[in-house]
């Protein structure tokens, strides 16, 4: 789901279309780094146009404000993490509860390769909810239930293979899980280890397996 599209700007526009389009993904890519290490309210344009060497001119072509940046700084975070939980979540050579697992190892890699710095850009955002522009609200609550129906579907088919309990309400469990995995995240990156990530996906795979 898309809720800003974002239209050329005044400034000066790049000489070609391929430029356009590589100014603009480096942009959201500069973004994505800034606000996933800094936050929204302490990340600034001149920070993020700084790190890919642009000008400011070329920043307001793209986008008409810091917010409708930061909206498809989030939108585009979105949809390689959506891509990412597709990859282990509906991989059938992988028994269901076994992909949740290689998702974990994936994230565990990924908060090792970046030292720590980073974590999940919409669990950030989430806990700066009340200083971030009233547009961004809507669009996290509406990736955190994407990405439980995501989990949810997981969890039945584990389920029907009998691998957890049938009494559970996977729908609950998934929005759980993601309540969680936020916490796990926020964990790993204070103490600098990816055991809290170890420990939170052991007790809730213990907590709904099969006796």
């Amino acid at each position: 789901m898309t809720l800003f599209n974002t239209k050329p700007r005044r400034g000066r526009p790049p000489k070609t279309a391929r430029e356009n389009q590589d100014t603009r993904s480096e942009l959201i890519q500069s973004g994505l780094i800034n606000l996933t290490e800094n936050g929204f309210a302490s990340t600034g344009i001149d920070a993020i146009i700084k790190q890919i060497n642009v000008p400011k001119g070329s920043f307001y072509h793209y986008f008409s404000s810091k917010e409708a940046f930061g909206l498809a700084v989030i939108e585009s975070y979105a949809k390689f993490f959506a891509n990412k939980l597709d990859k282990y979540l509906l991989d059938e050579s992988i028994a269901p509860l076994n992909r949740l697992s290689y998702f974990v190892q994936d994230a565990k890699r990924g908060m090792t390769k970046h030292k720590f710095k980073r974590g999940c850009l919409v669990g950030n955002l989430g806990q700066e909810v009340d200083v971030l522009p009233q547009s961004y609200r809507s669009l996290l609550i509406a990736i955190f239930d994407n990405w439980q129906q995501k989990l949810s579907a997981c969890l039945e088919l584990a389920k029907t293979e009998q691998a957890i309990s049938t009494d559970k309400d996977c729908e609950a469990l998934a929005e759980y899980f993601w309540i969680g995995w936020e916490g796990a995240v926020s964990r790993a990156k204070l103490v600098k280890s990816t055991h809290p990530l170890d420990s939170y996906l052991t007790h809730f795979i213990a907590g709904i397996k099969t006796k």
